[in-house]
């Protein structure tokens, strides 16, 4: 179900804009700006919510998203039915289906990630860091607080951590210089 390691260097370049350009339907309908995150360290992730991996996802993100929220990370939630129809219910069904697990980022509309549909973000992501995203919650991308893609990931939480702490050190740091 794809690799479990990390993608650093990626193959970003400038003419690419920056992720604040970009926008997406939110889960209530409304389109949001992802300029709105300006100054945040972004973790956009694909979910379902009937796939095996749900419940411990959902938990590691809630967990995530719980610790370093207000050192200026983000989570931006998009579902997907791109695997196995394991996203099939609307978004009112899946806010409900969320409350579970006390998900408080910001969860979108249901999107593609890949294919001829692939959404706008996510073909974008993919343009620095290539390749099909493989699965339900495998098209975890890190992008630093200018709106750059930074990394790729996949399920090893221990990385995830490294790359979320790499980019809010650097965010620090820079405001610091200020």
């Amino acid at each position: 179900m794809g690799t479990t390691s990390s993608q650093i260097d990626g193959h970003y370049q400038p003419s690419f804009g920056t992720f604040h350009d970009l926008k997406a339907i939110d889960i209530d309908g409304n389109e949001r700006s992802m300029s709105e995150f300006q100054g945040k360290v972004l973790l956009v992730v694909n979910v379902a919510s009937s796939c095996g991996k749900t419940d411990r996802e959902y938990s590691r993100l809630v967990d995530l998203y719980s610790r370093y929220h207000s050192q200026g990370f983000e989570i931006l939630a998009f579902p997907c039915n791109q695997f196995l129809f394991q996203e099939h219910g609307s978004c009112s069904t899946i806010k409900s289906f969320i409350k579970k697990y006390n998900v408080e980022f910001p969860m979108f509309d249901k999107i593609n990630v890949n294919g001829d549909d692939t959404h706008p973000i996510y073909a974008w992501l993919k343009q620095t860091y290539p390749g099909r995203v493989t699965w339900n919650f495998s098209g975890k991308f890190f992008v630093d607080h200018h709106g750059v893609p930074r990394a790729r990931a996949n399920d090893n939480y221990e990385e995830i951590e490294q790359i979320i702490q790499r980019l809010l050190k650097e965010k620090n740091d820079e405001e610091a210089k200020r």
